[in-house]
């Protein structure tokens, strides 16, 4: 047995290359991990200049090529951040993703944060819903600059859920033009709810969509309509929101799901699975990361990092071996349905 590896276990690899799947027909890679970026943004709290910069570079240096932003994280700090973290690195190389349907206007002398939105960041502008032609140009345009890019390789619809006039009559075709322009790679929407997913599917050409928070150990509704859909369409799906907005990371009575102060019945469900995969040496977050991929329709799965440990334990955590067994007696302690698919025994990065 090696002694670097507890138990006979093949030690990791921190600079293997991440696996890479290809968004729908489009054409656009993803590697299987992506990093979501919001958090570098001051989601909930302040991040440094240097903190956002560190965990991007440990997030690349991991094998991560895949990177998701929008104006609405920080009021575009998220952007410009990320932009400067990439402005080294071979554009080729990697694959960004941002969003439209929010323009940011400028509040001249404005004072307070951002916090009521989410963000410890200066409350410098504030957001328009446009889910408009020419709105979703115009944000596309800001959203370059604030990168620093010529392209966008994914393009995403941000929440329209009560705006589905509008983006399905006007949002979608403009995206929908704008790749047959070659402006975009390829395009889609993003959502925390399936069902106006599940249209994007079947009412127009999207290549892929993101879904956040539907997808995981303790929610799988996804099952019931959006990913088959998907599989069944040859298209795409990024998750997001794997950890339900912590509980998956680290189960405790102060955690959140999907933004909120956990429910006791859901905190009880999280350490039971937690019980469960530590009998099997495996961590509770990395069961979380690689659970969604074991889905065919599902390219990638998106987590946020606010500092460099953060984004290297995500890789490290997706690189995590999960034995079949720990899937068999999740199930067998009804905390995984049988519908759900898991990532075969070989099935790992």
């Amino acid at each position: 047995m090696n002694p670097a590896a507890p138990g006979g276990r093949k030690p990791l690899n921190p600079h293997a290359p991440l696996r890479r799947r290809l968004l729908g027909a489009a054409g656009v890679p993803v590697t299987e991990l992506g990093l979501g970026t919001a958090a570098i943004a001051g989601l909930y709290t302040p991040v440094s200049e240097e903190a956002a910069h560190a965990a991007v570079q440990a997030a690349w240096d991991a094998g991560v090529r895949y990177f998701d932003t929008a104006p609405h994280y920080g009021l575009g700090e998220s952007e410009r951040r990320l932009g400067a973290a990439l402005a080294n690195r071979p554009r080729a190389a990697c694959t960004v993703s941002t969003k439209v349907g929010r323009l940011l206007e400028p509040r001249p002398g404005a004072t307070g944060d951002d916090l009521a939105n989410g963000f410890a960041v200066p409350a410098t502008h504030r957001r328009v819903w446009d889910f408009s032609a020419d709105g979703v140009r115009r944000s596309l345009e800001e959203s370059l600059r604030r990168l620093g890019l010529d392209r966008i390789d994914l393009v995403l619809l941000h929440d329209p859920d009560d705006h589905a006039g509008q983006a399905f009559g006007e949002a979608y075709p403009a995206l929908e033009r704008m790749r047959a322009e070659g402006t975009v790679g390829a395009i889609g929407a993003g959502m925390n709810q399936t069902r106006m997913l599940t249209r994007f599917l079947r009412d127009t050409d999207v290549d892929a969509v993101l879904c956040a928070g539907r997808y995981t150990l303790l929610d799988q509704s996804a099952l019931d309509e959006l990913l088959p859909e998907a599989a069944a369409r040859g298209k795409s799906v990024i998750m997001g929101g794997v950890y339900n907005s912590g509980l998956l990371a680290s189960p405790r009575p102060d955690a959140r799901f999907d933004y909120a102060r956990v429910p006791g019945p859901l905190l009880d469900r999280a350490l039971a699975m937690q019980a469960v995969t530590e009998r099997h040496g495996v961590p509770l977050r990395a069961a979380a990361l690689r659970f969604p991929l074991g889905h065919p329709a599902v390219a990638a799965v998106l987590t946020g990092a606010r500092s460099a440990d953060e984004a290297r334990d995500a890789a490290d955590m997706l690189r995590r071996p999960v034995p079949a067994a720990l899937w068999d007696e999740l199930r067998e302690q009804g905390l995984l349905p049988e519908g759900a698919p898991v990532p075969a025994p070989g099935d790992q990065p």
